[in-house]
């Protein structure tokens, strides 16, 4: 797990979890309390076989981008719970945070 980032130190954010693998565009995952907010290296495909809650964003190389980006793909379960294509990943992480 990556240290904490500036972005999120904010109070819909607590609890949010950073984690980073440096390939040759970085894999990003910010894993919440009820699913995760990912770079394009994961597949909705699996999330939906394995009944998690995800949402994709594309084109995002640190933290801060995954927050503007606009939500490109969305399991299932993330849909039921409020996520929708197009949302911003901020307003997606504060669903997939929430309590």
């Amino acid at each position: 797990m990556s240290s904490l980032p500036e972005c999120l130190a904010q109070p819909e954010y607590l609890g949010v979890e950073p984690y980073r693998i440096d390939l040759a565009a970085p894999l990003l995952v910010l894993k919440a309390r009820r699913g995760i907010l990912a770079c394009g290296y994961l597949s909705v495909a699996t999330m939906n076989k394995l009944g998690e809650a995800g949402a994709i964003v594309t084109s995002v190389r640190e933290y801060e981008d995954m927050l503007v980006a606009k939500v490109v793909a969305v399991s299932e379960r993330a849909e039921k719970l409020g996520v929708t294509l197009g949302m911003t990943g901020r307003d997606a992480l504060v669903v997939l945070n929430a309590s």
